[in-house]
Protein backbone atom coordinates (compact mmCIF):
# COMPACT_ATOMS: atom_id res chain seq x y z
CA UNK A 1 0.00 0.00 0.00
CA UNK A 2 1.63 3.40 -1.01
CA UNK A 3 1.99 5.81 1.86
CA UNK A 4 0.06 9.34 1.38
CA UNK A 5 1.97 12.19 2.91
CA UNK A 6 0.33 14.36 5.66
CA UNK A 7 0.19 17.18 3.26
CA UNK A 8 -1.68 15.24 1.18
CA UNK A 9 -4.20 14.05 3.40
CA UNK A 10 -4.87 17.71 4.58
CA UNK A 11 -4.98 18.85 1.26
CA UNK A 12 -7.86 16.11 0.49
CA UNK A 13 -9.65 16.53 3.72
CA UNK A 14 -9.82 20.44 2.90
CA UNK A 15 -11.00 19.80 -0.53
CA UNK A 16 -13.76 17.34 1.32
CA UNK A 17 -14.85 20.28 3.51
CA UNK A 18 -15.02 22.98 0.92
CA UNK A 19 -15.62 21.48 -2.23
CA UNK A 20 -18.72 18.94 -0.88
CA UNK A 21 -20.48 21.59 1.77
CA UNK A 22 -20.33 24.93 -0.32
CA UNK A 23 -24.19 25.85 1.17
CA UNK A 24 -23.08 24.93 4.40
CA UNK A 25 -19.65 27.30 4.06
CA UNK A 26 -21.88 29.42 2.65
CA UNK A 27 -24.97 29.43 5.63
CA UNK A 28 -22.24 30.02 7.90
CA UNK A 29 -21.32 33.49 5.69
CA UNK A 30 -24.49 34.21 5.35
CA UNK A 31 -25.07 34.13 9.60
CA UNK A 32 -22.10 36.19 9.69
CA UNK A 33 -23.26 38.74 7.37
CA UNK A 34 -26.62 38.53 9.15
CA UNK A 35 -24.11 39.93 12.21
CA UNK A 36 -23.27 42.95 10.83
CA UNK A 37 -24.97 46.21 11.90
CA UNK A 38 -22.91 48.73 10.74
CA UNK A 39 -19.17 48.69 7.92
CA UNK A 40 -16.78 51.07 6.69
CA UNK A 41 -14.48 49.87 4.04
CA UNK A 42 -12.67 51.95 0.98
CA UNK A 43 -14.56 50.02 -2.42
CA UNK A 44 -12.70 50.08 -5.28
CA UNK A 45 -15.24 49.34 -8.47
CA UNK A 46 -14.74 48.69 -12.41
CA UNK A 47 -16.77 47.65 -15.02
CA UNK A 48 -16.39 46.97 -19.01
CA UNK A 49 -17.94 47.97 -21.48
CA UNK A 50 -20.50 46.00 -23.02
CA UNK A 51 -19.27 43.07 -25.13
CA UNK A 52 -15.25 43.91 -23.72
CA UNK A 53 -13.98 41.79 -21.01
CA UNK A 54 -10.91 45.28 -20.39
CA UNK A 55 -12.24 47.61 -17.89
CA UNK A 56 -14.05 51.03 -18.96
CA UNK A 57 -14.98 52.42 -15.69
CA UNK A 58 -13.60 53.02 -12.51
CA UNK A 59 -15.35 53.89 -9.37
CA UNK A 60 -12.98 54.34 -5.88
CA UNK A 61 -14.96 55.77 -2.80
CA UNK A 62 -15.14 55.36 0.57
CA UNK A 63 -17.94 53.90 1.95
CA UNK A 64 -20.66 53.95 5.29
CA UNK A 65 -23.40 50.97 5.57
CA UNK A 66 -25.97 51.21 7.99
CA UNK A 67 -28.36 48.32 8.04
CA UNK A 68 -31.20 49.17 8.27
CA UNK A 69 -34.28 46.54 8.78
CA UNK A 70 -37.07 49.24 8.39
CA UNK A 71 -36.19 50.03 4.71
CA UNK A 72 -37.85 46.93 2.78
CA UNK A 73 -36.39 47.71 -0.63
CA UNK A 74 -32.39 47.88 0.47
CA UNK A 75 -32.59 46.86 4.04
CA UNK A 76 -29.71 49.40 4.23
CA UNK A 77 -28.79 52.86 4.61
CA UNK A 78 -25.58 54.16 3.62
CA UNK A 79 -23.52 56.78 2.06
CA UNK A 80 -20.74 57.33 0.28
CA UNK A 81 -17.23 59.57 0.25
CA UNK A 82 -14.56 60.78 -1.76
CA UNK A 83 -11.15 58.00 -1.22
CA UNK A 84 -9.23 60.92 -0.95
CA UNK A 85 -11.26 62.70 1.31
CA UNK A 86 -13.74 61.14 3.54
CA UNK A 87 -15.60 64.39 4.92
CA UNK A 88 -16.86 64.83 1.24
CA UNK A 89 -20.32 62.83 0.62
CA UNK A 90 -20.99 62.33 -3.08
CA UNK A 91 -24.22 59.86 -2.72
CA UNK A 92 -26.39 58.98 -0.03
CA UNK A 93 -29.46 56.91 0.56
CA UNK A 94 -31.33 56.54 3.79
CA UNK A 95 -34.45 54.83 3.15
CA UNK A 96 -36.36 57.65 1.83
CA UNK A 97 -34.41 59.53 -0.85
CA UNK A 98 -31.43 59.12 -2.73
CA UNK A 99 -28.84 61.71 -3.64
CA UNK A 100 -26.16 62.63 -5.94
CA UNK A 101 -23.73 65.53 -4.97
CA UNK A 102 -21.29 67.56 -7.36
CA UNK A 103 -18.34 69.13 -5.54
CA UNK A 104 -17.33 70.92 -8.89
CA UNK A 105 -21.06 72.67 -9.16
CA UNK A 106 -21.99 72.40 -6.03
CA UNK A 107 -25.41 70.73 -6.92
CA UNK A 108 -27.03 67.94 -5.04
CA UNK A 109 -29.82 65.86 -7.03
CA UNK A 110 -32.25 63.79 -4.97
CA UNK A 111 -35.01 61.44 -5.96
CA UNK A 112 -37.73 60.22 -3.71
CA UNK A 113 -39.70 57.35 -4.67
CA UNK A 114 -43.49 58.25 -4.02
CA UNK A 115 -44.32 58.43 -7.71
CA UNK A 116 -41.62 55.40 -8.64
CA UNK A 117 -43.95 53.13 -11.09
CA UNK A 118 -41.02 50.10 -10.27
CA UNK A 119 -41.95 46.99 -8.25
CA UNK A 120 -38.24 48.11 -6.20
CA UNK A 121 -36.57 51.48 -5.57
CA UNK A 122 -33.53 51.43 -8.38
CA UNK A 123 -30.58 51.53 -5.72
CA UNK A 124 -26.87 50.07 -6.63
CA UNK A 125 -27.11 48.31 -2.86
CA UNK A 126 -24.00 48.13 -0.55
CA UNK A 127 -21.05 45.67 -0.77
CA UNK A 128 -21.86 43.52 2.21
CA UNK A 129 -25.57 44.38 2.14
CA UNK A 130 -25.36 42.96 -1.72
CA UNK A 131 -23.32 39.98 -1.24
CA UNK A 132 -25.81 38.97 1.52
CA UNK A 133 -28.51 39.27 -1.31
CA UNK A 134 -26.75 37.00 -3.28
CA UNK A 135 -26.32 34.14 -0.84
CA UNK A 136 -29.21 34.34 0.18
CA UNK A 137 -30.41 33.78 -3.64
CA UNK A 138 -27.93 31.10 -3.82
CA UNK A 139 -28.73 28.88 -1.18
CA UNK A 140 -32.77 29.38 -2.01
CA UNK A 141 -32.87 29.48 -5.92
CA UNK A 142 -34.39 26.62 -7.89
CA UNK A 143 -32.61 27.75 -11.06
CA UNK A 144 -30.15 25.82 -13.05
CA UNK A 145 -26.52 26.42 -11.01
CA UNK A 146 -23.25 25.09 -9.91
CA UNK A 147 -21.43 25.96 -7.30
CA UNK A 148 -17.95 25.48 -6.42
CA UNK A 149 -15.09 26.44 -4.29
CA UNK A 150 -11.38 27.20 -3.93
CA UNK A 151 -9.39 27.32 -1.51
CA UNK A 152 -6.69 29.91 -1.70
CA UNK A 153 -4.61 29.46 1.57
CA UNK A 154 -5.93 32.56 3.83
CA UNK A 155 -9.42 32.85 1.91
CA UNK A 156 -11.38 30.87 -0.18
CA UNK A 157 -13.08 31.62 -3.70
CA UNK A 158 -16.88 30.37 -4.23
CA UNK A 159 -17.76 29.93 -7.82
CA UNK A 160 -21.38 30.57 -8.52
CA UNK A 161 -22.64 29.65 -12.24
CA UNK A 162 -26.35 30.45 -13.38
CA UNK A 163 -27.39 28.69 -16.61
CA UNK A 164 -30.21 30.28 -18.74
CA UNK A 165 -30.95 33.47 -16.49
CA UNK A 166 -28.83 36.35 -15.55
CA UNK A 167 -30.20 37.34 -11.70
CA UNK A 168 -28.24 40.57 -10.58
CA UNK A 169 -29.13 42.32 -7.02
CA UNK A 170 -31.08 45.09 -7.09
CA UNK A 171 -31.53 46.84 -3.92
CA UNK A 172 -31.91 43.74 -1.74
CA UNK A 173 -33.62 41.46 -3.84
CA UNK A 174 -32.89 39.46 -7.39
CA UNK A 175 -33.83 41.04 -10.96
CA UNK A 176 -33.18 38.99 -13.31
CA UNK A 177 -31.48 40.88 -16.50
CA UNK A 178 -32.58 40.98 -19.95
CA UNK A 179 -29.84 39.86 -22.08
CA UNK A 180 -28.43 42.83 -24.87
CA UNK A 181 -27.81 39.98 -27.55
CA UNK A 182 -29.95 36.79 -27.57
CA UNK A 183 -27.25 35.45 -29.82
CA UNK A 184 -24.71 35.04 -27.13
CA UNK A 185 -25.34 31.73 -24.63
CA UNK A 186 -27.07 32.70 -21.46
CA UNK A 187 -24.86 31.90 -18.58
CA UNK A 188 -24.09 34.23 -15.92
CA UNK A 189 -21.10 33.91 -12.99
CA UNK A 190 -20.36 35.02 -9.82
CA UNK A 191 -16.65 34.65 -8.12
CA UNK A 192 -16.85 35.99 -4.74
CA UNK A 193 -13.11 36.07 -2.38
CA UNK A 194 -14.43 35.10 1.15
CA UNK A 195 -11.51 36.25 3.57
CA UNK A 196 -10.98 33.02 6.26
CA UNK A 197 -10.09 34.56 9.37
CA UNK A 198 -13.42 36.09 9.73
CA UNK A 199 -15.27 34.34 6.98
CA UNK A 200 -16.99 37.23 5.37
CA UNK A 201 -16.88 38.56 1.83
CA UNK A 202 -14.07 41.51 0.69
CA UNK A 203 -14.57 40.70 -3.23
CA UNK A 204 -16.71 40.11 -5.89
CA UNK A 205 -16.75 39.84 -9.68
CA UNK A 206 -19.63 39.70 -12.09
CA UNK A 207 -19.58 37.89 -15.16
CA UNK A 208 -22.36 38.05 -17.83
CA UNK A 209 -21.97 37.00 -21.58
CA UNK A 210 -22.06 40.82 -22.73
CA UNK A 211 -20.25 42.89 -19.87
CA UNK A 212 -18.36 42.18 -16.75
CA UNK A 213 -17.79 44.20 -13.34
CA UNK A 214 -15.33 43.57 -10.18
CA UNK A 215 -15.88 45.09 -6.75
CA UNK A 216 -12.54 44.73 -3.81
CA UNK A 217 -13.38 45.99 -0.36
CA UNK A 218 -10.23 47.37 1.76
CA UNK A 219 -9.35 49.02 5.19
CA UNK A 220 -12.85 47.03 6.30
CA UNK A 221 -14.30 47.60 9.88
CA UNK A 222 -17.23 46.20 11.11
CA UNK A 223 -19.46 47.08 13.66
CA UNK A 224 -17.53 50.13 14.82
CA UNK A 225 -20.20 52.61 14.18
CA UNK A 226 -22.87 54.51 15.98
CA UNK A 227 -25.57 53.24 13.64
CA UNK A 228 -28.10 55.86 15.38
CA UNK A 229 -26.18 59.10 14.39
CA UNK A 230 -25.65 59.20 10.50
CA UNK A 231 -27.79 62.08 9.62
CA UNK A 232 -27.01 62.96 6.00
CA UNK A 233 -27.84 66.74 6.23
CA UNK A 234 -24.57 67.06 8.65
CA UNK A 235 -22.42 66.65 5.50
CA UNK A 236 -23.96 68.84 3.08
CA UNK A 237 -22.42 71.95 2.65
CA UNK A 238 -24.77 75.37 3.26
CA UNK A 239 -24.08 76.66 -0.40
CA UNK A 240 -25.06 73.36 -1.90
CA UNK A 241 -28.33 74.27 -4.19
CA UNK A 242 -30.85 71.30 -4.26
CA UNK A 243 -31.92 69.78 -7.46
CA UNK A 244 -35.10 67.43 -6.54
CA UNK A 245 -36.45 64.70 -9.12
CA UNK A 246 -39.18 64.00 -7.13
CA UNK A 247 -41.59 65.76 -8.87
CA UNK A 248 -40.30 65.61 -12.43
CA UNK A 249 -42.54 65.01 -15.31
CA UNK A 250 -40.81 61.68 -17.75
CA UNK A 251 -39.86 64.14 -20.57
CA UNK A 252 -39.46 67.53 -19.95
CA UNK A 253 -36.35 68.52 -21.54
CA UNK A 254 -35.83 72.67 -20.36
CA UNK A 255 -34.08 73.40 -24.03
CA UNK A 256 -36.63 72.32 -26.11
CA UNK A 257 -38.00 75.22 -27.77
CA UNK A 258 -34.90 76.57 -27.65
CA UNK A 259 -31.51 77.20 -29.85
CA UNK A 260 -29.32 74.62 -28.81
CA UNK A 261 -26.37 76.20 -26.93
CA UNK A 262 -22.76 75.93 -28.35
CA UNK A 263 -20.29 73.61 -27.81
CA UNK A 264 -16.51 72.56 -29.10
CA UNK A 265 -15.26 68.71 -28.81
CA UNK A 266 -13.01 66.23 -29.49
CA UNK A 267 -13.34 62.78 -31.04
CA UNK A 268 -11.78 59.58 -29.93
CA UNK A 269 -8.73 60.79 -32.09
CA UNK A 270 -8.57 63.66 -30.55
CA UNK A 271 -9.91 65.93 -33.76
CA UNK A 272 -11.84 68.72 -32.61
CA UNK A 273 -15.23 69.62 -33.95
CA UNK A 274 -16.88 72.57 -33.64
CA UNK A 275 -20.79 72.74 -33.52
CA UNK A 276 -20.44 75.89 -35.70
CA UNK A 277 -19.29 73.80 -38.46
CA UNK A 278 -22.43 71.83 -38.63
CA UNK A 279 -24.22 72.90 -41.69
CA UNK A 280 -26.82 70.59 -42.25
CA UNK A 281 -30.76 71.19 -42.65
CA UNK A 282 -31.13 68.69 -39.74
CA UNK A 283 -29.24 67.61 -36.72
CA UNK A 284 -29.89 64.53 -34.43
CA UNK A 285 -27.43 65.24 -31.07
CA UNK A 286 -27.74 61.67 -29.55
CA UNK A 287 -26.15 61.66 -25.52
CA UNK A 288 -25.23 58.32 -25.02
CA UNK A 289 -23.06 56.42 -22.10
CA UNK A 290 -20.93 53.54 -22.78
CA UNK A 291 -21.99 50.87 -20.41
CA UNK A 292 -25.96 52.27 -21.14
CA UNK A 293 -28.08 49.27 -22.29
CA UNK A 294 -30.50 51.34 -24.11
CA UNK A 295 -27.86 52.93 -25.91
CA UNK A 296 -26.18 50.15 -26.58
CA UNK A 297 -29.38 48.74 -28.41
CA UNK A 298 -29.74 51.59 -30.64
CA UNK A 299 -26.24 51.75 -32.51
CA UNK A 300 -27.66 49.20 -35.79
CA UNK A 301 -30.20 51.63 -35.88
CA UNK A 302 -28.37 54.60 -35.91
CA UNK A 303 -25.80 53.17 -38.36
CA UNK A 304 -28.90 52.08 -40.49
CA UNK A 305 -30.19 55.66 -39.91
CA UNK A 306 -26.69 57.16 -41.12
CA UNK A 307 -26.67 55.19 -44.27
CA UNK A 308 -30.11 55.93 -45.39
CA UNK A 309 -30.17 59.67 -44.86
CA UNK A 310 -26.79 59.96 -45.74
CA UNK A 311 -27.72 61.85 -49.36
CA UNK A 312 -30.09 64.13 -47.31
CA UNK A 313 -29.77 67.79 -45.46
CA UNK A 314 -28.94 65.70 -42.68
CA UNK A 315 -26.31 65.02 -39.89
CA UNK A 316 -25.81 62.86 -37.01
CA UNK A 317 -23.92 63.30 -34.05
CA UNK A 318 -23.40 60.78 -30.51
CA UNK A 319 -22.12 62.68 -27.50
CA UNK A 320 -20.72 60.21 -25.07
CA UNK A 321 -21.51 61.16 -21.60
CA UNK A 322 -20.24 58.78 -19.48
CA UNK A 323 -16.80 57.75 -20.77
CA UNK A 324 -13.48 60.12 -20.49
CA UNK A 325 -11.23 57.89 -21.78
CA UNK A 326 -10.44 58.10 -25.87
CA UNK A 327 -9.20 55.00 -25.64
CA UNK A 328 -11.81 53.12 -24.50
CA UNK A 329 -14.74 54.88 -26.13
CA UNK A 330 -12.21 53.85 -29.61
CA UNK A 331 -12.25 50.44 -29.03
CA UNK A 332 -15.98 51.06 -28.35
CA UNK A 333 -16.41 52.43 -31.48
CA UNK A 334 -14.61 49.86 -33.17
CA UNK A 335 -15.79 46.91 -31.33
CA UNK A 336 -19.63 47.63 -32.34
CA UNK A 337 -18.99 48.97 -35.95
CA UNK A 338 -20.08 52.47 -35.13
CA UNK A 339 -19.69 54.25 -38.22
CA UNK A 340 -20.93 57.85 -37.29
CA UNK A 341 -19.05 60.36 -35.20
CA UNK A 342 -19.31 59.97 -31.52
CA UNK A 343 -17.56 62.94 -29.78
CA UNK A 344 -16.31 63.43 -26.04
CA UNK A 345 -18.92 65.33 -23.78
CA UNK A 346 -16.85 67.82 -21.23
CA UNK A 347 -18.28 69.25 -17.82
CA UNK A 348 -19.49 72.80 -19.91
CA UNK A 349 -21.37 70.90 -22.62
CA UNK A 350 -23.29 68.74 -19.40
CA UNK A 351 -24.28 71.99 -17.41
CA UNK A 352 -25.40 73.68 -21.25
CA UNK A 353 -27.44 70.60 -21.90
CA UNK A 354 -28.85 69.04 -18.66
CA UNK A 355 -30.24 65.77 -20.51
CA UNK A 356 -31.65 63.49 -17.38
CA UNK A 357 -31.78 60.42 -19.16
CA UNK A 358 -29.77 58.09 -21.77
CA UNK A 359 -30.38 57.96 -24.50
CA UNK A 360 -31.95 60.97 -25.40
CA UNK A 361 -31.96 62.04 -28.81
CA UNK A 362 -32.12 66.19 -29.97
CA UNK A 363 -33.70 67.10 -33.12
CA UNK A 364 -32.65 70.14 -34.01
CA UNK A 365 -34.51 72.33 -37.50
CA UNK A 366 -32.21 74.14 -39.52
CA UNK A 367 -31.94 77.84 -37.34
CA UNK A 368 -30.87 74.74 -34.16
CA UNK A 369 -33.74 74.91 -32.57
CA UNK A 370 -34.49 72.02 -30.58
CA UNK A 371 -37.96 70.99 -32.32
CA UNK A 372 -38.28 67.39 -30.57
CA UNK A 373 -36.22 65.62 -28.07
CA UNK A 374 -36.89 61.50 -27.57
CA UNK A 375 -35.63 60.16 -24.05
CA UNK A 376 -34.49 56.41 -23.74
CA UNK A 377 -34.86 53.11 -26.73
CA UNK A 378 -37.21 51.23 -28.15
CA UNK A 379 -36.81 49.03 -31.08
CA UNK A 380 -39.10 49.90 -33.79
CA UNK A 381 -41.13 52.68 -31.75
CA UNK A 382 -38.42 55.17 -31.27
CA UNK A 383 -37.05 54.40 -34.64
CA UNK A 384 -40.39 55.09 -36.40
CA UNK A 385 -40.64 58.52 -33.71
CA UNK A 386 -37.08 60.18 -34.75
CA UNK A 387 -37.59 59.10 -38.57
CA UNK A 388 -41.03 60.69 -38.92
CA UNK A 389 -39.51 63.65 -37.07
CA UNK A 390 -36.13 64.29 -39.30
CA UNK A 391 -39.04 63.83 -42.60
CA UNK A 392 -41.42 66.50 -41.35
CA UNK A 393 -38.09 69.04 -40.73
CA UNK A 394 -36.45 68.25 -44.09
Amino acid sequence: MKKISFLAVLMLFSNIIIGQSEKAYLSKVLNNLNQIKSATYDRYMAASAPYDTLVSRTYNIHMTEYINPSDTFVGASYAQFLLEDSSKMIYFYDGKVKCSMDWDTKIMSSTGFQNNQSPFRIVYPPFFTQVKSLINYTLETSDSIKLTSTDLGDSVLVNLTIYNKLPEVVGNRIRYAPPMDLTLEIISIYDIWINKSDDLPYRLRKKFPDRMSWETCKNITINKLNTSVFIASDYIPADFVERSNVNMQPGKFDLLGKVAPDWILKDADNKTIAFKELKSKVIIIQFTGVGCGPCHASIPFLKQLVKEYQNKDFEFISIESWETNPNILKRYSENNGITYKVLLATKEMKKKYPVEALPSFLILDKDRVIRKVVEGYGKGTTDKEIRDAINELL
